[in-house]
């Protein structure tokens, strides 16, 4: 390995953006081990993952609930986020983790794009969108 040092550029794998990236050493445990770094795509801090050994395998997040009527309808996630997004009548918001949503609302998320909340649970919300079902935290 090259010699590592803080704000030297080391390759890492960066959650946020899904892959490797070129990151930029934040601070090290010793002189050998880096600790955390920054994402020079994205700007996230994160701990140090090296790129050769991290998985890219996304975790499903749908509840059960959602998968059931999923299935139970014969249709794909887009069906269902297209019969529920045709179906509102609110107006979409842009999502916040700060800000509370109940079932129905329309939400625009950066990353995601538009979709709609089809459960509250605490601070967490199921949301369909136009590929997946994500949770997500909200009213912190």
């Amino acid at each position: 390995m090259a010699e590592v040092a803080v704000g030297k550029d080391i390759m890492a794998y960066c959650g946020k953006c899904e892959g490797a990236r070129w990151h930029v050493i934040v601070s090290m445990l010793d002189t050998k081990t880096v600790a955390k770094v920054q994402c020079n795509t994205c700007k996230g801090q994160h701990k140090f993952k090296d790129p050769t050994m991290a998985t890219t395998a996304k975790k499903s997040t749908a509840t059960k609930e959602t998968k059931s009527k999923v299935k139970a309808a014969n249709m794909s996630v887009a069906d269902l986020w297209m019969k529920e997004m045709s179906n509102a009548v609110k107006k979409s918001q842009p999502y916040s983790i700060r800000s509370k949503f109940v079932a129905g609302d329309i939400i625009d998320h950066t990353n995601f794009g538009p979709g709609i909340v089809q459960s509250v649970k605490d601070d967490r919300i199921e949301v369909v969108f136009r590929d997946e079902i994500k949770n997500l935290v909200h009213n912190k």
